[in-house]
């Protein structure tokens, strides 16, 4: 009998297991051309413009490196074994191009893998340096355009894992590096018994966040947190491999006392490399929230460790929902100025809720002995950004008002405060038809970067959007008559944009260069003249699958009064003249806009060439299927604009598709829809409360936002401000709603804090409990928010086509189609 029975369990869990630990399958044969073809490269210009460095990434990353070991801490996923970041992006390839005559050289790289990070360009452009990814150290490697060389300045264990691992000093000679010490001794271990229990407590202070993946759990955390990312300073010699270590100690302890691990959040070299911006955070760590929240420091050190000012900053644990510090925050170096610290002070306790005539005042320092601070300038809404002109007498101050999501800019004159401000913009946020651009910049000697300015004029760099799509442009603006010039603007015939300055004072006027493609044509990048059509090809980059070839179009669609559009996609050679209803997938993803004639905006051009990255549902066109890449427009002023979310995006999905129909494109008896991360959720929530699809996909969504109480996207109010939002916006108690099958998605290791893992979990479970709805639950191993392994991304592409196949394009019509927008 207990033989039996013995047999009887081990069959069991066979069948268990075959069920549920799937193999990965290969996605259609119609898509199978992707897989085979490399990434469009990366370029990077020098500084000098003498050289177009061009580097070579990987489409997928290897799922044995995803199935490496990581420590998530604080927010950060960090390699135990090489001391750096927990799957990195990186790059295998690096060509060089001599803008002077065109020659182009394949750098010779290392024996094994080669893993790169992004190159860094040292001030004068002369080198380039870049990390290398190891299986047990991160390396530090520089190359030599001149020579055409790439060389590792040896014995340097670069501490990757958090802040920055390195900058170039002003010299162009030497980099400052975050290094591991060499005392480090051996992580921490955690015994088999705990030693008590974990106690937390509140304070009198409401300390409200949003959640935060990978967030510190316990004391253990707190002691691989300062394990890790410990480091300390070095600078390094890269021609001679001399090495000078910046600051041994902690000098806020006495001669042979025991120090503190010292962690760096950032570091910043001055303008003149004589001072060192450091913000260094200090335990005890904060649990369940990420790093940049931890109380910290911020310190002006000379090159001999000497320590010339410092500022304490708490924890930011108890800065109020949309607020900020209300400490000196965003310091940062003045680039064209003798070393001068520059930060920003609230005047309102950092809380937006509180009246206030001025938010926020921007305060210079010179670090020279015996200087005193002065005031910029005072704002009436909160500091977004300042760009510092190349001209010491020109900057840009921007300032955000939350209220009406609008953008100020201001024109200042930091040489001169007696000098009146002048309001240079008035921006809506999301308006883009009348965004004005944004300002070039140049990298300076110092390797600081400011706003170019040639005889009080700057240049604008913008998308110039249009109800035809985007038109990319560049203008010259004069700052004192408001006066602007354009230098440059794409046509109608493809999509090119400019990417960079090479001379704002040609003989022949503004030489740039730009980044062409068309719907046939490969994207590559030429050298331009301002007011020049002719074009020089600097890349000959091809297309390797020359077998995606889509149909599109903008598809402009009313909801109510409301004219919106979206993309789409159709089978290539479809013919629009003759049009044969398709079976519809709508891809959607919720947007909120404060203003309805924003929301009804066109974005992107048609004329670009589709470039498709993951898990694309554009794929599906290959499958037979139209595609209505949909953005959701949610309109609402302020903190309730969420309280009509469920009856907007309801309302656009249906008119979408009613459109799509009376085009002849759509077949209104077979209709999907799905989405990613907020996306899924939308998919979710349109299922409960529309009739007019078949079927949904969604992939790493979150389904209750009462498991995220402190707001989630654009919500700025917690739970128990707007409790009845957060229910309507939570599509797991409308579970009995949802009659449609429903595939769910999601990686294993999701990364993003809102829409862990459980998530689809407990939806797949909760519909797994009611009776008659249909729904399948893929969990992906290793995969975060962003699915990266080829075997991943083909699996997901095979259930989509699947799931999709089956309950939509094989789906028996009914005697009539349903309704869809009325």
């Amino acid at each position: 009998m207990i033989t039996r029975i013995v047999i009887f369990n081990l069959v069991f869990a066979c069948v268990w297991f075959a069920r549920g630990q799937a193999e990965y399958q290969p996605a259609p044969e119609s898509i199978q051309p992707f897989f085979k073809g490399r990434p469009m490269p990366r370029v990077s210009l020098s500084p000098n413009g003498e050289y177009l460095l061009i580097v070579q990434g990987v489409r997928f990353q290897r799922i044995e490196d995803l199935s490496r070991p990581y420590l998530g801490l604080a927010g950060v996923r960090i390699d135990p074994v090489n001391n750096g970041p927990a799957h990195p992006v990186y790059y295998t390839e690096f060509r060089l191009l001599r803008m002077s005559d065109g020659r182009e050289d394949k750098l010779p790289m290392p024996g094994g893998r080669s893993r790169f990070s992004l190159p860094v360009w040292s001030p004068d452009g002369s080198r380039f340096a870049c990390l290398r990814y190891l299986n047990d150290q991160v390396e530090i490697w520089v190359g030599n355009p001149a020579r055409r060389t790439l060389s590792q300045v040896r014995n340097v264990r670069i501490n990757a894992a958090f802040g920055r691992p390195f900058q170039w000093m002003p010299d162009g000679k030497s980099l400052l590096c975050q290094v591991i010490s060499s005392r480090r001794g051996k992580p921490p271990s955690r015994g088999r018994v705990a030693p008590g229990p974990l106690i937390q407590d509140t304070r009198p202070d409401k300390a409200p966040h949003r959640d935060s993946a990978d967030g510190l759990e316990n004391d253990f955390d707190r002691e691989r947190f300062l394990y890790y990312c410990q480091a300390e300073l070095e600078r390094v010699d890269v021609d001679t491999g001399k090495r000078t270590r910046l600051r041994k100690l902690n000098r806020s302890h006495a001669p042979g006392e025991s120090l503190k691990p010292t962690i760096f959040f950032n570091y910043d070299i001055s303008p003149e490399g004589r001072h060192i911006l450091v913000e260094r955070l200090h335990p005890p760590f904060t649990l369940h929230v990420p790093a940049g929240m931890f109380a910290r420091s911020v310190e002006v050190w000379t090159l001999t460790a000497d320590v010339k000012s410092a500022t304490a900053l708490p924890s930011a644990e108890t800065i109020p929902l949309g607020g900020v510090q209300s400490r000196p925050r965003a310091h940062h170096w003045r680039p064209t100025a003798p070393d001068t610290l520059v930060w920003i002070e609230a005047l309102d306790d950092g809380d937006p809720t509180k009246p206030a005539e001025f938010r926020d005042r921007i305060v210079l320092l010179p670090i020279e002995q015996g200087s005193k601070q002065s005031e910029l300038m005072r704002l009436p809404h909160r500091y977004s950004k300042i760009y510092w002109g190349e001209d010491p007498s020109v900057a840009l101050v921007r300032e955000y008002n939350s209220s009406d999501n609008q953008h100020r800019v201001w024109h200042v004159n930091p040489e001169d405060k007696t000098r009146g401000l002048g309001k240079v913009w008035d921006i809506a946020v999301q308006d883009r038809y009348n965004h004005p651009g944004f300002p070039m910049m140049r990298q300076l000697k110092s390797g600081k970067r400011a706003m170019r300015v040639v005889d009080g004029k700057i240049f604008l760099n913008g998308w110039g959007a249009s109800e035809d799509g985007d038109h990319p442009f560049l203008k010259r603006f004069d700052l004192e008559t408001g006066t602007e010039e354009v230098l440059f603007e794409c046509g109608d015939k493809g999509f090119e944009a400019v990417v960079g300055i090479l001379n704002d004072q040609g003989e022949k006027g503004v030489e740039f260069v730009t980044h062409y493609e068309s719907s046939g044509v490969y994207p590559n990048f030429y050298r331009r003249t301002e007011n020049d059509e002719a074009r020089q090809a600097l890349t000959r980059f091809k297309d390797p699958v020359k077998a995606l070839r889509v149909r599109k179009q903008v598809l402009t669609y009313f909801r109510g009064e409301d004219k919106l559009s979206c993309m789409l996609y159709l089978p290539p050679g479809y013919d629009l003249e003759n049009p044969i209803p398709l079976p519809t997938i709508l891809w959607v993803y919720p947007r909120e806009y404060t203003r309805g004639s924003d929301a009804g905006q066109v974005a992107g051009n048609p004329r670009r060439f589709d470039r498709f990255t993951g898990a694309d549902p554009r794929f599906l066109t290959l499958e037979g299927y139209a595609v209505l890449d949909l953005k959701l427009p949610v309109v609402g002023g302020g903190e309730t604009a969420n309280d009509q979310f469920i009856a907007q995006i309801v309302a656009s999905a249906e008119a979408a598709i009613a459109k799509a129909g009376q085009m002849g494109v759509a077949d209104l008896s077979r209709v999907g829809l799905g989405g990613h991360s907020y996306g899924a959720f939308a998919t979710v929530t349109l299922l409960a409360h529309s009739d007019v699809f078949q079927a949904g996909v969604a992939l790493s969504g979150a389904y209750n936002r009462t498991l995220t109480p402190f707001g989630f996207q654009n919500e700025r109010r917690t739970l128990w401000d707007a409790a009845e939002t957060y229910r309507k916006m939570s599509p797991f108690f409308d579970v009995p709603k949802i009659r449609e099958p429903l595939l769910l998605i999601h990686g294993e290791e999701d990364n993003n804090a809102a829409t862990l893992p459980m998530q689809s979990r407990r939806l797949f479970r909760a519909i797994k409990g009611q009776e008659g709805t249909k729904a399948r639950l893929v969990m992906l191993p290793h995969e975060a928010h962003l699915y990266r392994t080829r075997e991943s991304i083909e699996h997901v592409l095979h259930e989509m086509v699947g799931w999709f196949n089956e309950h939509v394009k094989d789906r028996k019509p009914p005697s009539s189609p349903p309704a869809a927008g009325g």
